[in-house]
């Protein structure tokens, strides 16, 4: 497939640099499993990235600053990225593999193309719907762990379903960084702004999510090196440089060109599970991924044909 113009040098690096990073997140995630919940990893997670870019963008939350015009428009960014994306990708490994997880999160370009069509206008070509299928088809093999004779009493776990309603809600949050309004101008040339404003009404989600993960049951925290470490990587790749990275990719080549670079992820992941975490791949796994690049190669032709 040849690529559209519109990926320079500069787009690829941004858009293969962010899930690299986040397949490292999922894979110190299932690391860290062990020494802290996952909701409470995500509030923490997003406190220090919080309290590192105040600094440096403390002006979009005074009083006057053109956020709070669109204050709407933030909390659902924040709440779709910031509070439920992370939540949800650290609580499905609580019972998923990092590399079912990352398979799983692959099939995010569909759900960008449904997203585009259902509330952006955008239209669907048939070979966009074969390219749908392949994908979709690769997550099922996942979900069903390579077993097609179980699919009609197949037993998701649970991980993998967070995972799947995680990928939606993310599809459309890059619709709408692709699709910013007016108004945010002065916000979007700032990116630590940009970031910090949607860090600022994510939060609200994060803790809520974290305080019922405090009711239900006792916090796992277990304070330390390996826990700060693992911390101090979480904020500074998979969610400060990574989150940059992709807003910057998306603004270049769009949400549908960049999904398909959201299919680097799992092959990250498998290579990092292999040498971290001792997880082979299976020959499903392979066959799931040569799925969900096929039927994204096959979305992707016609927007870069058009541009071509």
């Amino acid at each position: 497939m040849a690529l559209p113009p519109s990926l320079s040098l500069r787009s690829v690096l941004l858009l293969t640099l962010a899930p690299l990073l986040w397949s490292g997140n999922a894979v110190v995630g299932r690391m860290i499993g062990g020494l802290i919940s996952p909701m409470t990893l995500n509030l923490l997670r997003w406190v220090l990235a919080f309290c590192l870019l105040l600094p440096l963008a403390s002006w979009v939350l005074r009083r006057g600053s053109p956020l709070w015009a669109q204050w709407r428009r933030f909390l659902l960014l924040g709440t779709l990225s910031i509070a439920s994306y992370n939540a949800m990708q650290y609580l499905a490994l609580t019972s998923s593999t990092a590399m079912n997880v990352t398979l799983v999160g692959a099939s995010t370009p569909v759900w960008m193309l449904l997203i585009g069509r259902l509330f952006f206008g955008t239209g669907i070509s048939p070979r966009q719907t074969l390219g749908a299928v392949l994908s979709i088809g690769g997550v099922v093999l996942v979900l069903c762990r390579g077993q097609w004779d179980l699919l009609i009493g197949v037993q998701w776990v649970a991980g993998d379903v967070y995972m799947l309603v995680a990928s939606i809600g993310w599809a459309y949050y890059s619709w709408m960084l692709a699709h910013p309004s007016p108004e945010s101008a002065p916000l979007r040339s700032d990116w630590a702004a940009f970031l910090l404003a949607q860090i600022a009404f994510g939060l609200l989600g994060a803790l809520a999510c974290a305080s019922l993960e405090w009711g239900l049951a006792a916090p796992r925290l277990v304070l330390g090196w390996p826990l700060a470490a693992a911390l101090a990587f979480i904020v500074l790749g998979p969610a400060l440089l990574a989150y940059r990275a992709w807003g910057a990719g998306v603004a270049l080549v769009g949400p549908t060109v960049a999904g398909f670079f959201m299919n680097l992820t799992p092959l990250f992941a498998a290579l990092l599970s292999t040498i971290f975490l001792g997880e082979t791949p299976e020959l499903f796994h392979a066959l799931a991924f040569v799925l969900i690049v096929s039927g994204i190669v096959l979305s992707s032709q016609r927007q870069s044909t058009a541009k071509a």
